[in-house]
């Protein structure tokens, strides 16, 4: 095997440092807007129907051009397409900032869902070919995993901060020189990659396909809450979506140059690390997101109030990302790791089935703020063995397809528990309980069905995942063909 470039060594933890900042703006830009909601529907005049695409042309947009933005790393160069999605994202987060109507914010939040999906997609190729040897490769997705685990809180808290302090478009406006920073050291600090080539995977109608079938399957599971499961509307947007992918896969076996050679999922470390990783953040946004409703709506604690609350739990998984997992992966193996952290966060979830209608924070949430430290071993933990089969040609599809399986976690969590949060506080509504009983009662249903999504993540884990052999860090070379010096 080829050793790396003197360049190449030189430039890593500079690049590691740029690829987590962007992770970082990606996180916090998807939990930022949630803070300033009443905000801009009140300065913009919103209809409520309205003001959720603010959130969900970004997610549509994000999820359905991962693996596309992904493979086309592949192609044409991941440093490019990174480059390229950072621009993006920066002048749309401008356009955003500068909204003057619904039409234009949403237009804006939809070209940064495009440009994060062109970024993000990529990271973890990259990351994974520049960190090469297991230990350092473990301490580089530890710091990478942090990042991305802390982004959520401090959005929430930094969303706060801004609207009180300024107003709401600074809360866009700040992803300039952020943007302008990250876009300045990558072009020094990231090496320089020529691609494959497109003829390697120009598959114009496979492109089409992922890329109408993702968007079409998360728009609808982001409308299932307004529409219902049994509706026309969800059933019929689904079964197409379904469709479009199956096309996709069949295309995928028949094509000559595949935009998504099937290979990438015949690895049980790869498909596996991905449906726990589905599993396991369905039930993680059951925290982040029922149980910032369950402080502000039964507790009355405000936005800020709620984004304070939270941080020792993002201080406590970003801690355990960056001090612990690496020497806990490297000791013990990412899939042992795996077991105690999905336990861990088991033990949170299982906490919050009690939770009260006058909680104390101490002792009903403080415990389950720092049981989800778990979730800093986890989310390291899966990232190493999703990417352990991926070889260096496909390693930006690999990053595509996890980043993927992430938002479909995200939002098929969002989907299922608040649907059934809100069903079962409208039954209970119904049997004459008091209004933050009610609530109350949906949350814990919430929560009950998140720590069974977890009890499935762990048995993913136990039957299908194994630990990678020593030498399968070395599975994504940095071979001398793909970079070059910059």
């Amino acid at each position: 095997m080829a050793r790396p470039s003197p360049r190449l060594n030189r430039s890593r933890w500079p690049a590691l440092a740029v690829l987590s900042a962007t992770m970082l703006m990606t996180v916090v830009d998807g939990s930022i807007v949630t803070v300033a909601l009443p905000a801009i529907q009140r300065d913009l005049g919103f209809s409520p129907a309205g003001l959720s695409w603010t959130v969900n042309a970004y997610l549509i947009a994000f999820g359905g051009l991962l693996l596309l933005a992904g493979r086309l790393g592949d192609l044409i160069g991941r440093k490019a397409m990174f480059l390229a999605g950072n621009a993006v994202f920066t002048a749309a987060s401008v356009l955003a900032g500068a909204a003057t109507g619904p039409g234009m914010l949403i237009a804006a939040r939809f070209l940064q869902g495009v440009g994060s999906a062109m970024a993000s997609a990529v990271v973890l190729g990259i990351l994974v070919t520049l960190f090469t040897e297991t230990r350092e490769r473990a301490m580089a997705i530890g710091v990478f995993s942090s990042t991305g685990a802390a982004g959520a809180s401090i959005g929430q808290v930094l969303g706060g901060v801004l609207t009180d302090a300024l107003n709401w478009h600074w809360i866009f406006f700040i992803n300039l020189p952020i943007g302008l920073a990250t876009i300045a050291l990558a072009i020094k600090a990231l090496p320089r990659e020529r691609g494959i080539g497109l003829a390697a995977g120009a598959d114009v109608t496979g492109a089409v396909l992922v890329t109408s079938g993702l968007m079409l399957g998360i728009y609808t599971v982001v409308k299932i809450e307004q529409y219902g499961w049994l509706a026309a509307h969800t059933l019929g947007l689904g079964a197409l979506a379904l469709a479009l992918l199956a096309a996709f896969i069949a295309r995928q076996a028949t094509a000559t140059t595949p935009l998504m050679p099937l290979r990438i999922l015949r690895p049980r470390n790869v498909w596996g690390a991905n449906l726990a990783q589905i599993l396991t953040l369905s039930a993680m946004f059951a925290f982040q997101i029922i149980v910032a409703l369950y402080m502000q709506k039964v507790l009355g604690y405000g936005a800020l109030d709620t984004g304070l609350a939270m941080l020792p739990a993002a201080a406590a998984i970003g801690g355990v990302s960056l001090f612990v997992s690496a020497r806990l992966n490297t000791r013990f193996g990412a899939r042992a790791v795996l077991l105690a952290g999905l336990a861990l966060l088991l033990g949170a979830m299982g906490w919050l089935t009690r939770v009260p209608v006058n909680a104390a924070y101490v002792t009903d949430l403080l415990p389950v703020m720092l049981l989800i430290a778990g979730g800093g071993l986890v989310l390291p933990a899966l990232t190493t063995l999703g990417m352990s089969g991926a070889k260096a040609d496909d390693a930006g599809l690999a990053s595509g397809l996890f980043n993927t399986t992430q938002q479909i976690g995200m939002a098929a969590g969002v989907a299922v528990l608040s649907t059934l949060a809100a069903s079962r506080t409208a039954g209970l509504l119904s049997g004459g309980a008091s209004e933050a009983a009610a609530l109350t009662g949906g949350y814990r249903l919430a929560f009950t069905i998140a720590a069974a999504l977890l009890v499935a993540a762990l048995t993913v884990t136990f039957l299908v995942l194994r630990q990678p052999e020593p030498h399968s860090a070395q599975a994504v070379p940095v071979s001398p063909r793909p970079y070059e010096k910059a």
